[in-house]
């Protein structure tokens, strides 16, 4: 069952969410792990999409695991890819983004293994 608007957890992934800085993107897992739950990947997914507007969360800086954009090609992703490219991260036609350079590591958070 997806975390209540009000669960720690929950507002935990805001606050990370919120914290990603332009420029950098952050992966559903890494958000989940930065907020306590390593496994929580999905929750965070849900809490994004539900959540997002709301909160005016960055959801285009939240990306999958594999660097790429998780949406499927449409509205969605075209506005996460334009979105991210408008902040100057270099975005493949396909959705990839390097993780090894535009990964947001957050100072004191220790790297997700």
């Amino acid at each position: 069952m997806p975390a209540a608007a009000g669960d720690p957890f929950c507002a935990s992934v805001r606050e990370w969410i919120a914290a990603i800085p332009p420029g950098k993107v952050a992966t559903y897992g890494q958000i989940a792990h930065l907020a306590g739950k390593p496994w929580g990947a999905r929750q965070v997914a849900w809490i994004l999409h539900s959540q997002s507007g709301k909160y005016r969360l960055p959801w285009q800086r939240v990306i999958g695991a594999k660097g790429r954009i998780s949406l499927r090609p449409g509205k969605g992703f075209f506005e996460q890819r334009r979105l991210l490219r408008e902040e100057g991260i270099a975005v493949e036609q396909g959705g990839r983004v390097d993780l090894k350079i535009f990964r947001w590591l957050p100072a004191g958070a220790a790297p997700r293994p």
